[in-house]
């Protein structure tokens, strides 16, 4: 393995859910599970991965986090299709989306591509596992949850669909001057509005790198030292008061936030671990396209997908 494309499934199937118009034959949105496919067939064509291993959202989502924060994600908007057109109920939608989601994992059955799922676990956790076991592989993350930026390195980089772009350890230091493994620090000062997460008022994370450069350097700093600089008599900024006064905030932020010690059991390590390494890779294109021509697919050209998958599975040994 040279280079590992670490798929957000959760991510990726939500925005074509949402933006992709397909409709199949007979007239359903099909979008989701389509647009994953075409989505994965420019991401490959890009990153050009010998090993593809898309992350699913448990079901329950991440028990642990939830324990610890009542509020964790509450509040989130539901996901509906972006366009007017589409005359289905709330129900409707959800009943669809559901089965494209279903659909997708057995579209990526039938190719060489792992797929993991642990119940009461976000796949965050199992990114952030799986960046951990194989230090010395290219991984390639492809999400566009900023969550993924504290696990660049030297060999990780986070790819964004939506704004096409590659987010290396040196574009993190240049864009906020925080290194990445101090982001998760960071981000758990300013809070995140996406989970329901609040942070110290009016820390934005511009003001976190300037106030606190140290976060720039190349080790792990931890919450204590910064209380420290806060404390120093020569820094009178509101926000080192701030941050002392809600430093308790910023610990349970960072315990919910931070991927570089994943909240999942050893059990699902092991599973994780034997996944990977004994994971069919075998590709059945005849099967994928009785599929499609059942489920309404119409015409599209995956021929570049197929010949990705073809390659992983030929060279699986």
């Amino acid at each position: 393995m040279n280079r590992m494309m670490i798929v957000d499934g959760n991510n990726s199937f939500l925005r074509n859910y949402v933006v992709d118009p397909s409709l199949s034959s007979n007239g359903e949105p099909i979008g989701g599970c389509k647009g994953f496919l075409k989505s994965l067939q420019k991401q490959c064509r890009i990153i050009k991965p010998d090993f593809v291993v898309v992350v699913w959202d448990g079901e329950g989502g991440s028990l642990k986090r939830r324990t610890q924060n009542k509020n964790y994600k509450e509040g989130r908007k539901p996901i509906r299709f972006n366009r007017p057109n589409i005359h289905m109920s709330d129900n409707q939608q959800f009943r669809n989306r559901i089965w494209q989601m279903g659909r997708l994992v057995e579209y990526l059955n039938e190719m060489p591509v792992a797929q993991l799922i642990s119940e009461n676990v976000e796949a965050d956790d199992l990114v952030g596992y799986i960046v951990s076991r194989f230090p010395d592989v290219e991984k390639v993350i492809v999400s566009s949850d900023k969550d993924f930026f504290q696990l660049c390195d030297d060999k990780t980089i986070v790819y964004r669909p939506i704004q096409d772009k590659a987010v290396t350890k040196q574009a993190i230091l240049d864009e906020f001057s925080i290194h990445p493994r101090n982001f998760a620090l960071a981000r758990a000062i300013v809070g995140d509005k996406s989970d329901n997460l609040a942070g110290v008022p009016r820390a934005g994370l511009k003001t976190v790198a300037k106030r606190f450069p140290l976060l720039m350097e190349d080790r792990d700093v931890f919450l204590n030292e910064l209380i420290q600089v806060c404390d120093k008599p020569e820094n009178k900024a509101k926000i080192f008061e701030s941050i002392v006064e809600h430093k308790e905030l910023v610990s349970e932020n960072y315990k919910l936030m931070q991927l570089y010690s994943p909240a999942i059991s050893s059990r699902t390590k092991a599973k994780i671990d034997w996944t990977l390494r004994e994971c069919c890779q075998d590709f059945n294109l005849m099967e994928i396209n009785k599929m499609m021509t059942l489920d309404g697919f119409g015409n599209y050209n995956f021929t570049q997908l197929w010949g990705t998958m073809r390659n992983i599975s030929l060279n699986k040994d």
